[in-house]
């Protein structure tokens, strides 16, 4: 009782700005009430009134207009409670309660998705499913071994945040003020190379005692639309065999070893999955793989122990989005058909229902830049009818990167899918997963 006294004497406190807002509720409250007695006659209010007023018709004219009173002023009141209370929690949705309301509620009933995969195409595709429904799960996979990730990798012993880190901004509810500050990396000294958020997630994990644990608690840092899992939470690193017969450890190096892979695997047999994935796997109504690099951030999730099967096992719809542009040293010259052989080699294909792929041109400019470094368009090849029962879906997806104005080399123009206009071709090639209500919500966000 005196601590429900204690947070109640609070909102009395001066300078919050809410008691004068509450007193006018308070009396528009009395006006209302007051009104309605003297419309119905109820009470002495009226008996008294009848004495005094010179006809019943003035006396209904009152009554309204004190009922009038009444509701405008409790609308009022509150509406300056919670303006005075957005401003001191989040001043920024200040003007956005009711649509942030709105929007809340219905993504909170939005389908079930997995997404699966790693790299910048998984947090592309993330940005553009967090307006469609606020039940994401991202599965990630943890093999990277090169740059921040690697170093954090082997002076902590912990798994590589990086790819958690940029889906987690990728769902974050208000991306545009974190990404910068996240993304942020130390120029010199010992730190030079990490990225913020990076060490964020170290930190967090030293203080939670997981890795697990830390992600969640970033998760509600950053307030994010949906959840990030790690395929794994095993230390496991990926091994590819090439054409050639080289063996190559680690996933930072099978790119550089400019050979045509012939299969990849984990240094450990029998990595178990991180079981909330599996969970989040079975009560899909959608999963998505791709898009991302083939070998070293799609597949290496389907090579830990019990993923494969459930993904096949699961009766949700699935989707594979199709890469923009070959990467060298993984799918060097692979057309569209050679993607999903290479996938078909780790996933049956027959359990795929749509594969989904761009058919915007790439800027010359840009593909003289891809060019030099050995990489080109994913040739369109596939067909309908095709040997797998796959729907193939072709729309213009390529977000349109200008060049800068002075090149540089932290300032270099890329091709990536765009993301709303991703989401919004799965959600219309989805119809049985994505309800009426979260289409009309898409369609509002158009004005």
């Amino acid at each position: 009782m005196t601590r429900t006294l204690g947070r109640l004497a609070h909102w009395l406190h001066p300078g919050i700005g809410v008691k004068r807002w509450l007193a006018l509720v308070l009396f528009s409250l009395a006006l209302f009430v007051l009104g309605l007695f003297v419309l119905v006659g109820q009470g002495l209010v009226r008996a008294v009134y009848n004495l005094v007023a010179p006809s019943a018709l003035f006396a209904v004219g009152v009554g309204m207009g004190l009922v009038v009173l009444g509701i405008g002023g409790v609308l009022f009141g509150v509406h300056r409670v919670s303006r005075s209370i957005v401003r001191a929690i989040a001043a920024s949705a200040e003007g956005r309660i009711g649509e942030m309301l709105v929007e809340k509620r219905l993504l909170s009933q939005g389908p079930r998705i997995v997404a699966i995969g790693g790299g910048t195409g998984l947090s592309t595709l993330l940005r553009g499913l967090k307006h469609l429904t606020a039940n994401i799960t991202a599965v990630v996979t943890v093999m990277d071994d090169g740059g921040s990730s690697g170093r954090l990798r082997h002076e902590l012993n912990i798994l590589p945040p990086g790819d958690i880190r940029n889906c987690l901004i990728a769902l974050a509810e208000d991306e545009s003020q974190i990404s910068q500050l996240f993304n942020h990396r130390f120029q010199g000294g010992t730190l030079q190379g990490h990225s913020l958020g990076n060490l964020v997630l170290a930190g967090l994990q030293e203080m939670k005692g997981s890795f697990d644990r830390a992600i969640e608690e970033m998760s509600r840092l950053l307030n994010t639309r949906g959840q990030v899992l790690p395929a794994t939470l095993e230390d496991t690193q990926l091994i590819a065999e090439l054409q050639d017969g080289r063996i190559i450890r680690g996933e930072s190096e099978i790119p550089k070893a400019c050979g045509q892979i012939r299969k990849i695997w984990l240094s450990r047999a029998n990595v178990p999955a991180y079981p909330k994935v599996l969970d989040e796997i079975r009560r899909a109504d959608l999963i998505i793989l791709g898009p991302g690099s083939l070998f070293t951030s799609v597949i290496p999730n389907l090579l830990v122990a019990g993923i494969r099967e459930a993904i096949e096992r699961a009766p949700a719809q699935k989707f594979y989005i199709m890469n923009l542009m070959t990467q060298p040293g993984e799918t060097d010259n692979f057309t569209a058909s050679d993607h999903l052989r290479a996938l078909g080699d780790y996933l049956d294909l027959r359990v795929l229902d749509v594969v989904v792929l761009n058919t915007q041109p790439v800027p010359k400019e840009l593909l003289a830049q891809y060019a030099q470094e050995g990489s080109v368009p994913v040739v369109d090849d596939l067909h309908e009818p095709n040997e797998w029962g796959i729907r193939i879906v072709r729309a213009e997806l390529l977000d349109i990167v200008p060049l800068p104005r002075w090149p540089s080399i932290t300032q270099a123009p890329t091709v990536k899918h765009n993301s709303k206009e991703l989401a919004r071709v799965i959600a219309a090639n989805a119809p049985e997963v994505f309800s009426s209500w979260v289409q009309r919500l898409w369609r509002g966000g158009e004005g």
